[in-house]
């Protein structure tokens, strides 16, 4: 379980860079269904839903030292993903 997210400009830059918010990307994976989060190596998550918005999007974090999630990427889904998810989480 985490303390929370941490933010810093670097990974709120990277994300809006894709196009996505930090309160996008906490509500994903505050709100993640099964199979979700999903290990994906080196101790990274990921998380792929869709946003009260209505956004399909992907989020990939880690823990930090203090057990904070860290925010490494997110963007949309383009439509296979799209497609991949909804099959995954019927």
């Amino acid at each position: 379980m985490s303390d929370g997210f941490r933010w810093n400009e670097w990974n709120v830059e990277h994300i809006g860079e894709h196009g996505v918010s930090p309160i996008e990307a906490e509500q994903l994976v505050d709100d993640a269904a099964p199979p979700y989060p999903e290990s994906i190596g080196e101790e990274k998550w990921r998380v792929c839903g869709q946003t009260a918005g209505g956004r399909d999007l992907q989020v990939i974090y880690v823990f930090d030292p203090e057990d904070w999630i860290y925010v490494i990427h997110a963007r949309g889904l383009n439509d296979r993903e799209k497609r991949r998810l909804r099959r995954r989480v019927r």
